[in-house]
C-alpha cells in the first residue's frame, strides 16, 4: 500500500505536465475538429478509489456523461500530487474541479475553518444530514467567499465522524500530553489538538502512515472509511471516538470556466452535482460502523474507546478557546459565520 501511495505521487508532475501541454488551445482544436462531441472535463480529488469524494465524483461523471457529450476525467490522490496540488492546478485552470476539504482549503478561505471548531456539529448523521441540506451558512454565504479565490463552490457535504487514532488508549485531555498529533495543515485544527493537550504536527497525507510507523507522531484524526482504506489502524491501532466534529468536504470549479459555460452546461454542472450529493447523503449514514466492521476483522491489536459524556465533557470544556482563536482569525466575517452556523445548528436541532 505504501508504495503504491509513494508511486502515485513520484508520476504527479509527470501527469501535471503533460495536462499542462495538453492545455486550452490543443482543446480547442481537439473540440473543433470533432464537433459537435463534448469537452473533456478534469476533476481531481484528494482520496483513494472507493472512498467518499471518489464516489461523489464518479457519480457526477456518470450524471455528465449520461446527459451530454462531455466526459468527465478523474484523478485520484497521489495522481496529480497533494492536496495543496489539486488547488493551484484548478486555480490556474489546468483542472476544471476540485474536490478539497476545509481542513486544507483553510488557509486559502481562513473562514472555512469553522468546521474544525470543536463540538460545533453534533454527531447523529440524521442531525448533520439535515443542517447541510437546509443551512443558510452553507448555501449563502459559503458560495461568497469561494468566489473571492476564483472557486465556484457547488457543493459540501459530510463525510464521516471524525475519529481519533493513537499509540495508547485516551479518555482524557491529560492522556495526550506529549503526544504529537497529526494534523492537516490548518491553523484551527492545530489550536484544537493544542487545546486537548496534545502537539498538533501539521503533515501532508503522503508522510502520515510513515510518521506513524516510526513513531515520529503519535497519532491523527480523520473518518473511520478513511483510516481503513488507508491502512492507519495498522501503525496506529487505538480508535478514540471523541464526539468532537465530523469531515466536511467541499467541491468546486474554476470560476473562470464555470462562468464561461452556456446556460445549457452551468445548468448541466448544477444537476450532476445534485445527482452526486443526493447519492452521497444517502450513501455515508452507517458507513463508519461498515468500515470498523471492517477493521476489527482484519485486526485483533485494534481497540476501540467510545467516550462517555462525562468524558467528552472534559474536552467540550476546551472547546471555547478554539472558537475564540477563530474569531480571532477570521474577524467580523468569521464571527457573523460562526453565528449563521449556530442558528442553522439550532434550527435543525431545537438546542
Amino acid at each position: 500500500m505504501m508504495l503504491k501511495k509513494v508511486l502515485g505521487t513520484a508520476v504527479a508532475g509527470v501527469l501535471v505536465a503533460s495536462l499542462v501541454a495538453c492545455g486550452s488551445d490543443s482543446d480547442d482544436a481537439e473540440t473543433a475538429a470533432a464537433a459537435p462531441s463534448g469537452q473533456n472535463w478534469r476533476y481531481a480529488h484528494e482520496e483513494f478509489e472507493g472512498d467518499v469524494q471518489d464516489v461523489f465524483a464518479y457519480k457526477f461523471k456518470e450524471y455528465v456523461e449520461e446527459n451530454s457529450d462531455h466526459t468527465v476525467q478523474v484523478f485520484r490522490f497521489g495522481e496529480l500530487g497533494e492536496s495543496d496540488d489539486i488547488m493551484e492546478q484548478t486555480q490556474a485552470g489546468i483542472l476544471q474541479f476540485v474536490n478539497q476539504s476545509p481542513g486544507f482549503t483553510g488557509s486559502l478561505i481562513p473562514e472555512a475553518q469553522i468546521f474544525f471548531v470543536p463540538y460545533l456539529l453534533p454527531t447523529d448523521e440524521e442531525t448533520v444530514v439535515e443542517f447541510f441540506n437546509t443551512s443558510r451558512a452553507i448555501h449563502e454565504m459559503f458560495p461568497e467567499l469561494y468566489a473571492e479565490q476564483g472557486l465556484e463552490l457547488l457543493s459540501m457535504y459530510p463525510e464521516g465522524e471524525m475519529v481519533v487514532t493513537a499509540d495508547e488508549p485516551v479518555t482524557r485531555p491529560e492522556d495526550f500530553r506529549g503526544k504529537n498529533i497529526r494534523v492537516m495543515t490548518n491553523p484551527l485544527l492545530s489550536e484544537t489538538y493544542r487545546a486537548f493537550g496534545a502537539t498538533p504536527t501539521p503533515l501532508p497525507w503522503g508522510e502520515v502512515y510513515g510518521g506513524l510507523q516510526t513513531n515520529i507522531i503519535q497519532g491523527q484524526e480523520n473518518p473511520i472509511f478513511w483510516i481503513q482504506s488507508g491502512g492507519l489502524y495498522e501503525v496506529s491501532p487505538n480508535l478514540i471516538f471523541t464526539g468532537h466534529g465530523w469531515f466536511t468536504t467541499a467541491m468546486m470549479a474554476n470560476q473562470e470556466f464555470y462562468q464561461g459555460l452556456s446556460a445549457e452546461d452551468q445548468q448541466l454542472v448544477q444537476d450532476a452535482t445534485a445527482h452526486a450529493y443526493e447519492y452521497i447523503i444517502n450513501y455515508v449514514p452507517g458507513l463508519g460502523e461498515d468500515m470498523l466492521e471492517k477493521i476489527l476483522e482484519s485486526s485483533d491489536e485494534v481497540t476501540v474507546t467510545r467516550l462517555n459524556e462525562e468524558q467528552i465533557q472534559r474536552f467540550r470544556e476546551r472547546a471555547p478557546q478554539v472558537e475564540e482563536r477563530f474569531i480571532e482569525m477570521t474577524g467580523d466575517r468569521g464571527a457573523e459565520l460562526l453565528e449563521q452556523f449556530k442558528a442553522d445548528l439550532e434550527a435543525v436541532t431545537g438546542e
